[in-house]
């Protein structure tokens, strides 16, 4: 066998022979990308601290990733299709790798907004692209077990984000924790090279670009209403852009429709696998990515603990996604996908729920339960979805595939931080006026409702100031602590009652076992061929 891995998977006689070392490359690949998100959690109050962002910057500064990457990610996966999906790979592993050295060198927020915009671009080729090429190299009796390791490897990035993170912040400054996705990105470069066969999509014909162009600025509309409007108020700009999302999407669907050759299929959409699958990633997304967004931040500002300390804390999660996913492995294939889904979205449910229990003497350990059925639940609902969901596609269509798989994790992500995250500092907002509105000066109230952090900063102040006292910044920050507590239990509530809704649609839309393999039955070939088998490709 050569050195290099120069012989396309189309052009095999049999499985690749070194496909369980290309699937290190392909989750080395999606724990950088999965990082970039939560190693930011942790590095937040540095940056912050550094750069002075007010809530607004720091909400870019987290979501300049997040539009590109949601909204670009279906039409970089149809051209990984058409062309090459390891080149894919590779250049999105450059061009993350390039916004990541920039972030690490600027210091002003519109810079640092770029960086993370341009990684964002990176991660929107890179993601689609790791799960069309673990589909075209594994056979399709390896491929849910592939697909399992792949879903775990993201729910470990959830805890090693912010414990690489903090570890660098022990003695280095905030760029260190972009600077490190550097060398992980060089390492994943290589080994696809040696590693990862190439592959694209047989007898493809041209690419959709009409379809591709409404499908980004849908998607990308979208995503920024739901982040400027909940949490900066619906002016001129979110509504607009929700206005625009609205008119793309049935645009977008009037238009695929119609094509000879659409970028995404939407009458995929009246299967109820694909349908049922796609929303339980969307909705599960939504409630888990949100809880852990603000039960970091209480861990980090309420109980006071450092980055590391935070990163630290976060493994149980991790170590829960294991079990979910070894438990997955085993039982999908016995009970099918509809119990294994439901199961995991209920637990995911209950989790959220746990988390109305916080108060402002809440300790770590009542976030661990809560932690622990969310890991558990990644475990075990997301690894099924998305093998259904790559299972609907034909294999000209794996990076359309992975993009719409991709698509329906991140909105759900970005919607359940920034909705979950609006409510959560609504409800913030209104209790701490309530606590102290009376007892600090306009300016100094607003600073501490803008955010925990912000309240916590006041107080410290006050400590300082002789005409106040530390009898006084001590109540301020007591307040603030019950204020945040306040908000995560009522959020969490909320959140539980979305993930409760999205439970049940789930569960009502997908297919029992019988009905799903009645359906595989009387589909046409045509979309019968994503289920292709171990035949030379």
């Amino acid at each position: 066998m050569p050195l290099l891995a120069t012989t396309p998977v189309e052009k095999m006689n049999g499985p690749y022979a070194r496909r369980w070392w290309a699937l290190v490359v392909l989750c080395l690949s999606l724990l950088i990308v999965v990082m970039a998100n939560t190693s930011l959690i942790v590095a937040a109050p540095a940056m912050t601290a550094d750069l002075g962002l007010s809530s607004s910057d720091l909400q870019w500064v987290i979501d300049g990733y997040t539009v590109p990457y949601a909204a670009l990610m279906l039409v970089l996966g149809a051209i990984g299709d058409k062309y090459s999906r390891r080149g894919a790979l590779i250049a999105g592993l450059v061009v993350f790798a390039g916004g990541s050295v920039m972030g690490s060198l600027v210091d002003e927020t519109a810079l640092v907004v770029t960086a993370r915009a341009i990684m964002g671009v990176g991660a929107a080729v890179v993601m689609p692209a790791t799960l069309s090429l673990l589909v075209a190299v594994f056979p399709k009796g390896e491929r849910a077990r592939a697909i399992t390791v792949w879903t775990a490897t993201s729910g470990l990035a959830i805890a090693v984000g912010p414990l690489v993170a903090g570890w660098l912040l022990e003695d280095h400054a905030w760029g260190s924790t972009f600077l490190v996705n550097v060398p992980i990105a060089v390492a994943a470069v290589v080994g696809a090279l040696f590693l990862v066969p190439p592959s694209r999509a047989a007898g493809m014909g041209r690419i959709d670009y009409v379809g591709g162009l409404l499908s980004i600025v849908s998607v990308g509309s979208l995503v920024y209403a739901a982040i400027e409007g909940p949490h900066f108020g619906w002016g001129t700009g979110p509504v607009v852009a929700a206005v625009v999302a609205g008119v793309g999407l049935v645009a977008f669907v009037a238009w695929e429709l119609r094509h000879p050759q659409p970028m995404l299929d939407v009458r995929r959409f009246l299967l109820r696998p694909f349908s049922g699958s796609m929303l339980a990633v969307l909705f599960f997304f939504f409630g888990t990515y949100g809880a852990i967004y603000y039960a970091t931040q209480f861990l980090q500002f309420v109980l006071g603990y450092g980055a590391l300390e935070t990163g630290v804390r976060l493994l149980p999660l991790a170590g829960a996604v294991f079990v979910g996913a070894a438990v997955t492995g085993r039982l999908t294939p016995k009970l099918g996908v509809k119990a294994m889904v439901g199961s995991g979205m209920v637990i995911g449910t209950v989790g959220v729920f746990l988390l109305v229990l916080i108060e402002k003497d809440s300790t770590y350990t009542d976030f661990l339960a809560p932690m622990l059925l969310l890991g558990l639940a990644i475990g075990l609902s997301v690894s099924p979805a998305t093998d259904t969901i790559m299972g609907s596609f034909p294999e000209s269509e794996l990076g359309v595939g992975g993009g719409a798989n991709d698509t329906a994790l991140e909105l759900g992500g970005s919607l359940g931080i920034a909705v979950l995250g609006s409510l959560l500092g609504t409800a913030y907002r209104d209790e701490l006026s309530g606590l102290v509105g009376d007892r600090l000066p306009a300016a100094a109230l607003d600073t501490a409702q803008d955010s925990v952090g912000g309240g916590l900063a006041v107080a410290e102040r006050l400590a300082a100031n002789p005409s106040a006292g530390p009898r006084q910044a001590e109540a301020l920050a007591d307040a603030v602590n019950q204020s945040f507590a306040h908000g995560v239990a009522t959020t969490s509530l909320v959140g539980g009652i979305i993930m409760a809704a999205g439970t049940l649609v789930v569960l009502a839309v997908l297919p029992g076992r019988g009905g799903a393999r009645k359906r595989s039955e009387d589909q046409p070939a045509e979309a019968r061929d994503a289920e292709y088998s171990d035949a030379p490709r």
